[in-house]
This record gives C-alpha cells, structure tokens and sequence, in this order.
C-alpha cells in the first residue's frame, strides 16, 4: 500500500494519467490525496474530473479555489454558464454535470490523518491557526456547502476582505476562512492576506512572508502537504511540502508518497504549452 499525495491538476488529464501509470496506482492498495484545483486552464477539466470521480473510493480530494469557482458556476442560471470559459462550460452543460458537482460540493476543505501525521489544505494556513484551528474553521465552512443555505454562500464566497479574526460571523467569517485556505501565499504577521503578490519568495513586498514562515507562527502539529503557489514550485521544509509544480503552464506534475519516511517524489511532464504565453498564478 502506498499513499500519494498529487498537486495541482487543473484540468490536464493527459499529465494525471500520465503520472497515476508511472506510480502505477493500484486502486486496490493505493489511495491518492489530490491538493485541490482539480480543475480549470488545461482544456481537459471535464475528463480530469470524471476521472478523480471515478476514483472516489480511493482518494482524499480538498477544494481550491478554482473548484470553488466551478461550483459557484454551476449554482448560476444556464444563461450565465453560457458566458463561462469553454473548459468549465464543458463541465456545467455534460450530462453528468449533476453527478460530479454534487460529489465535488461534499468534499473538505482540509483534510487530516493523525495516525498517518499528515495535514492536506489547498492553500495555506493563518499565522495564528494550528492544524486543529484549521480543521474546525474548515468543518464550519463545509457545513454550509453541504447544507441548504450553499447557493447563499457561493453568492457572498468572492471578495478579498475581511482579513481574518475571531469575531467574524455570517457569510463574512465563511469568506475569510476560504480565502485563507485556498487563496493564501503571503501575509502580514497579523494574517492579513497579499492577494495580489503571486511571486517567489524575496520578491514580495516588505513586511510580507510567505505563509509557512511567519515570524511567531503557531506550531503546527502535523505534517501539510498544499499546492496553489505554482510559482514556488517544489518546496520541502518548515514542516510543509508544497507540490504544485505548474503543470498547467507547462511544468510538472508532482506526486509525493506520505506514508513513508523519506520523501519519495514522482514527477511527470505537465501540458505543453507555449513558452511565450505561459504564465503562472
């Protein structure tokens, strides 16, 4: 048995396949936790996701914000899923459209092992949350996408404020938690999250830090395995092991094995793409 933690798909069935065969993924034995962003700019969201689906037995899925994203859009009219990229209308206007959203609506948003020591989130951590701070904040959340008031919050989930804070109730306090977890990279001491700083560390402005290295940050009790930060590419250390490679802009595609002391990493090609158009956030 092994278990295998993949980074961002969004949307490049070609690559998943490719690396699934490489690890050679036996459903029988294997499980696979997927990082979130299963979906959107490969062209191939729609296989992509029937394909997670189709090994839902076997695997651990956390929502990103471009799943996020999808679900919002299949909570429009069918007018405005007319307007949508072609990738995702693809996904809300299939036949099974109605299967897969309300399996990816069900999904966490933070996903824990303590037997195994591992923590999986899409994006980040807020400096003054530890995993089981997540965990709770990440169950009141999905709590609402699994409940009666779900289109309500996909209609108040976008914004970049409020910063975060104990205080917060309401749709405000649920578009802060989500905001922290699948949209985080940098932030201020106090959490105050960088929305638009996408770069590699040492190029964000001053008084910023990457989320896994604020200065003070409370100790984090088990191992996080995260993507969303293509630009950051393989990172391993502090305690977090961050897989998005950028398979979507022509990187890779990362695969890390988490039920093994060393840190076995698989890559395969992402999509191919243009090198004069890529470009990665």
């Amino acid at each position: 048995m092994a278990v295998w933690a993949i980074g961002d798909l969004q949307g490049c069935y070609d690559a998943t396949a490719r690396l699934l065969e490489k690890l050679d993924f036996d459903p029988a034995r294997d499980r696979i936790w997927f990082c979130g962003d299963l979906v959107n700019r490969g062209g191939q969201s729609l296989e992509t996701l029937r394909l997670v689906h189709s090994l839902r037995d076997h695997c651990e899925v956390v929502l990103g914000n471009h799943d996020l994203s999808l679900l919002a859009i299949g909570a429009r009219t069918e007018e405005e899923q007319r307007k949508v990229n072609p990738d995702l209308g693809r996904i809300v206007q299939a036949h099974d459209r109605d299967t897969l959203l309300e399996w990816l609506r069900h999904r966490e948003l933070v996903h824990v092992d303590r037997e195994l020591g591992w923590m999986m989130v899409h994006a980040g951590l807020a400096p003054r949350w530890n995993c089981a701070a997540a965990e709770g904040y990440a169950r009141e959340v999905e709590k609402q996408l699994r409940g009666p008031a779900f289109r309500k919050l996909m209609r108040s989930m976008y914004g970049d404020k409020p910063n975060w804070s104990t205080g917060l109730a309401g749709p405000d306090r649920w578009r802060a938690i989500i905001n922290v977890l699948t949209r985080m990279r940098y932030c201020t001491p106090r959490g105050r999250i960088a929305m638009e700083e996408k770069g590699t560390p040492g190029t964000q402005a001053q008084g910023l830090y990457p989320w896994f290295a604020v200065p003070g940050h409370e100790p984090r009790e088990l191992k996080i395995v995260c993507g969303h930060w293509s630009t950051l590419g393989l990172m391993l250390g502090l305690g977090v092991h961050a897989i998005d490679t950028g398979a979507v802009w022509g990187g890779r595609l990362t695969a890390l094995q988490l039920d093994t002391d060393e840190l076995r990493v698989v890559q395969v090609p992402g999509r191919d793409v243009d090198p004069g158009t890529a470009r990665r956030d």
